[in-house]
């Protein structure tokens, strides 16, 4: 029996890879994601910005850009535990309603 993505539930997140060809940390972000899919379904859209001016614009010094939902989550070296959580989250409805790492719970900044 062929191991592949789990069957797709109805609200499986969607994940957008952004990079480009030649790219050794897209490359590494594609395995680590695609190994993530084994227990985490999730719709994978893997673009390529080679060719348009826009994307390159936007991500060429950025890439691998991990997006989920829309919401830019990871840059660079994927960590793919935010990737995780930014999917859960996700799955929930509540991505994007948590306040910047860099403020408490109530949207204030923290003493540290």
């Amino acid at each position: 029996m062929m191991r592949g993505v789990p069957s797709m539930p109805p609200d499986a997140p969607h994940l957008t890879l952004y990079g480009r060809k030649g790219c050794h940390l897209c490359d590494v972000a594609r395995l680590q994601l695609r190994a993530l899919q084994q227990t985490f379904p999730f719709h994978l859209d893997d673009v390529s910005i080679d060719g348009d001016p826009e994307l390159e614009r936007r991500y060429l010094l950025e890439i691998p850009v991990v997006e989920v939902g829309g919401t830019v989550v990871a840059q660079g070296a994927v960590d793919i535990g935010v990737v995780r959580a930014a999917l859960i989250n996700a799955r929930l409805g509540t991505l994007g309603q948590y306040p910047p790492a860099d403020e408490g719970p109530a949207g204030r900044a923290r003493a540290d």
